[in-house]
């Protein structure tokens, strides 16, 4: 995500850059030299508008449509225009507030996930994305284990107090209901309420340590629980909400276009990459077109920022839409929902 640095620009050309897309991101039609020419701040002709345009354009900043005189910002200028020209207001109070209210504490995990999602493409007008927290983080609450035919067993998980989880784990012999009932109580009267995560690392620890010398009874024990505990989060946990606001921007009005791009929220495996790749950055992050190395989000960008619980990252949040977005809108109500969401999960763990 590399920009051509502010310092290599003339203030003019800065100064042309800001209102040029400014007007574009406000009209989304081409902009000519003439309508520059005629705003606020604006004390050259129109003619060296036209020729401060032509240098902007040979910097590979603005293009040109062909049905068109005007001129239009390319991803580049983008680019540009968010790392250096932006001004970014925070939100008022009002706004806050209203956030605060949505994302109330004592709702569960998943309904403050959607509310996230639902209020960022209401707000926005676009598709907003919350990725739902990884499942080792949860405390374990209750373990049991049900033998099936086929040296199968159901796994059944009961974490941060309402959640079920149900797995199949295939295993290298039949176990009878008391094996796996004593391995429940065992498991149980050692990791309750204890995170997912250290439960897992725990006994691939404690595999490693004893595997050599250990009694029947520990690795068959061993064998289940590992299983049970060693899944990861599924790929694509993801709450996406508002995807049918895309097709009222005009610049992603192309069929073709807009079918890539539903593709990639119906798999949602793209995008969940982009989201996961966030979270092990700070605070705001933006990608703008082919930046996110996916053509399906070519004439897109992305804002995201990540949500954690008492310092650990749960996962992140994000709005995706055309290039042309309000970036001084969407930028401060991403930032907020993903702390006022992280705050909301937070006080519900206690």
């Amino acid at each position: 995500m590399t920009a051509i640095p502010s310092t290599e620009f003339t203030e003019r050309e800065q100064h042309i850059l800001k209102l040029l897309v400014d007007q574009y991101i406000e009209l989304g039609t081409p902009v000519g030299s003439r309508t520059l020419s005629r705003l606020p701040g604006i004390d050259i002709s129109a003619a060296s508008v036209r020729n401060v345009m032509g240098d902007l354009e040979q910097m590979g900043l603005l293009k040109s449509p062909h049905t068109s005189a005007g001129r239009i910002p390319t991803s580049k200028a983008f680019r540009v225009f968010v790392d250096s020209l932006l001004e970014v207001r925070p939100l008022d109070a009002e706004t806050v507030d209203s956030i605060r209210t949505l994302l109330d504490p004592a709702l569960g995990e998943q309904a403050l996930i959607t509310a996230a999602s639902n209020y960022l493409s209401v707000f926005t007008h676009m598709a907003g994305m919350v990725t739902v927290p990884r499942r080792d983080d949860k405390p374990l609450q209750q373990v049991e284990f049900l033998p099936l035919p086929e040296r199968r067993v159901l796994a059944i998980l009961i974490v941060d107090g309402d959640e079920v989880q149900n797995r199949i784990l295939h295993v290298e012999r039949e176990y009878t209901k008391d094996e796996l009932s004593t391995f429940a109580r065992e498991l149980n009267a050692e990791f309750l309420g204890r995170p997912l995560a250290e439960v897992r690392d725990r006994m691939r620890a404690d595999l490693e340590r004893v595997r050599d010398d250990m009694d029947r009874r520990m690795r068959m024990m061993i064998d289940v629980a590992g299983q049970a505990f060693g899944g990861e989060a599924e790929e694509g946990d993801m709450v996406v909400a508002g995807e049918t606001n895309l097709m009222t921007h005009a610049e992603l009005g192309d069929m073709e276009k807009l079918r890539d791009l539903f593709d990639a929220f119906q798999t949602k495996r793209d995008i969940f990459d982009l989201l996961e790749r966030s979270v092990s950055a700070d605070g705001v992050q933006i990608f703008i077109g082919r930046e996110s190395g996916y053509d399906a989000l070519g004439e897109c960008s992305l804002v995201t920022a990540p949500y954690e619980r008492d310092g650990r990252l749960l996962g992140v949040l994000g709005v995706v839409g055309p290039k042309r977005m309000s970036y001084d809108r969407i930028i401060p109500v991403v930032d907020v929902t993903s702390r006022l969401l992280g705050a909301a999960l937070n006080l519900r763990a206690r």
